[in-house]
């Protein structure tokens, strides 16, 4: 009998159910006698004891459904060994629920510090497998995270609408991306939608550069423009200050959001008309798009084979177009983000795209 813990943790994206289905079915075919016990709300379920067994019907028909059918939280990995309000502590809860279900592995679907809270329970004894998830597919160890290519869909259906009403009206249209610290999906889908600048935050921009791009444009008889922004993106000048000034400016922002900030920069110094768009969490949201599908239940399936042969601490992953096994502490605490020098940048930058540098 495998007795078998699963959650998902942090921000959620599409394909999380298509994953866990993945591990499931994998593991139900196996012709194993298997249990699967799913923690509600995250890493909250394991701690506070909230979980549900989970049947073969659980994982009927959601494949193509987006969200996740556990529910998911935010909890903090700088806030774990901190006991929570009534003085428990969280750390050892966790291991006690895993223990009391006698559970033979805790399979975790996350991101960044979703993975350095396993890579800790790894640590304290536990059997863990995880699986990659992210829209901002900044995971490192993997070439790529589901839910990536979904919100690439979305973000890059939102700019093709812009084009027609920015032409129309011979503005420039400023379209805000997700992605605070890491700009894959703000140049993937500015790239595929088009923009003609992509700002990102990993290249710190220059306004002047960017007024300077959207100027020529016009110069060359364009009557719009597209800028594809990561909410993170962030001026040459701010890149200069330290995190205690940044912090302090930050305080008294008056702007909405940086993409708001760039708005009134350029009608300020240029004159031109400015709108901004923000698809925000739609690009979270909806069916996972056939490539997630198949992509998440690959990862699935693999986690369970492992599951099947006893590996464990590792997090499944996808490098050079094959599912490997990554071990977790090599994944832990790191930030996979764009290289201002890689092939796909300079390509862009060949295509005439400004990055505002």
């Amino acid at each position: 009998m495998k007795r078998i813990g699963m959650l998902t943790s942090g921000g959620d994206c599409q394909a999380l159910n298509a994953a866990m289905r993945g591990v499931a079915k994998t593991l139900f075919n196996s012709g194993e006698a298997v249990e699967i016990y799913g923690f509600l709300d995250g890493y909250k379920g394991l701690i506070y004891g909230k979980f549900r067994m989970l049947t073969g019907m659980d994982f009927s028909g959601i494949l193509t459904k987006g969200g996740t059918i556990l529910g998911s939280s935010r909890t903090p990995f700088k806030q774990m060994r901190d006991p929570d309000e009534n003085g428990l502590n969280k750390v050892e809860a966790m291991k006690q629920n895993y223990y009391k279900l006698q559970l033979d592995c805790l399979v975790i679907l996350g991101g960044n510090g979703t993975h350095k809270t396993a890579n800790l329970l790894k640590d304290e004894g536990l059997n863990v497998i995880t699986l990659p998830k992210t829209i901002d597919n900044d995971l490192w160890g993997t070439d790529m995270t589901f839910g990536f290519q979904s919100a690439v869909d979305i973000a890059t259906t939102a700019i093709d609408n812009i084009h027609t009403t920015a032409a129309s009206h011979g503005r420039v249209f400023i379209v805000e991306v997700m992605g605070h610290k890491v700009g894959f999906l703000t140049l993937n889908a500015g790239m595929a939608g088009g923009a003609d600048i992509i700002l990102i935050p990993e290249i710190p921009y220059d306004i002047d550069k960017v007024i300077e791009a959207i100027q020529k444009r016009h110069a060359r008889g364009s009557r719009f423009t597209i800028l594809a922004v990561a909410e993170g993106a962030m001026s040459k000048d701010d890149a200069k200050l330290s995190k205690k000034e940044y912090k302090k400016k930050m305080e008294n922002y008056p702007y909405p959001s940086v993409s708001y900030e760039i708005a009134d920069q350029i009608q300020k110094k240029s004159g031109m008309e400015v709108r901004v768009t923000v698809p925000g969490h739609t690009q979270r949201g909806g069916s996972p798009c056939p490539y997630d599908r198949v992509f998440a239940s690959r990862l699935g399936s693999e986690a369970g084979r492992l599951i099947l042969k006893g590996e464990y601490g590792f997090m499944v992953g996808y490098k050079n177009r094959e599912i490997v096994k990554v071990p977790l502490e090599d994944v832990a605490g790191k930030l996979k983000t764009v290289d201002p020098g890689s092939s796909i940048v300079k390509e862009a930058k060949m295509l005439g795209i400004s990055f505002g540098d």
